[in-house]
């Protein structure tokens, strides 16, 4: 009797091994189908990766430039007043203003890294999701007038849309100091700290 059982015992952990092979089999065979659905992105060229290395070189040296110049400003105390924040941030933006008195459009997004980065909005967003970004591009808009004027300040407040995290992903990386925002269909360069707007390239909405 004692035998009957164990043999029995031993048939069910035995059966419980084989399925979980069989499902573990299953589950690796059809991962490649799942993966094939999965929208391909265009890689870029050896000449665009030439042209993103570029672009980022340049934002880099305004990166540089501008922490050259706040190493030089007064520090604020840990227990400095908003009026004490914003004098700063002020004064911060008037001297890298006065640094960059000759910037214009296209000094950072020249034409090639306009091109690039067109193509990967374009890319990145197809068919629902296009639209769905330029919706709420467009509903920011209405919400929100921002004069795009290279070297003014970018207005923080009633700050409404996100960069797509994914789109971030694709775009040329920006040092810490600086992001990316959309405006009005235009693509700019903000510096996170002192709010200026560095650059913008227009028509970035597919």
């Amino acid at each position: 009797m004692k035998n009957a059982i164990r043999d029995r015992a031993c048939i069910t952990v035995v059966a419980s091994v084989a399925l979980c092979l069989a499902l573990t089999v299953t589950s690796f065979t059809a991962a490649p189908a799942f993966a094939q659905t999965q929208p391909t992105k265009v890689a870029l060229s050896v000449a665009d990766k030439r042209v993103v290395s570029a672009f980022e070189k340049r934002v880099k040296e305004y990166a540089r430039l501008r922490e050259r110049i706040e190493s030089r400003m007064p520090k604020l105390s840990k227990d400095a007043s908003p009026e004490q924040i914003e004098a700063h941030k002020t004064a911060f933006q008037e001297k890298v203003r006065a640094a960059r008195a000759g910037a214009r459009p296209g000094q950072l997004f020249r034409p090639e890294i306009v091109n690039v980065s067109r193509a990967t909005v374009k890319d990145e967003f197809k068919g629902k999701e296009r639209q769905e970004l330029r919706r709420d591009v467009l509903v920011e808009a209405e919400n929100k007038t921002v004069p795009v004027r290279v070297n003014y300040p970018y207005p923080e407040t009633q700050e409404l849309l996100e960069m797509p995290p994914t789109l971030l992903l694709r775009l040329p990386q920006l040092p810490k100091q600086v992001r990316y925002r959309f405006v009005r269909g235009n693509l700019l360069l903000v510096d996170r700290e002192n709010g200026l707007i560095l650059d913008y390239m227009t028509d970035a909405l597919p």
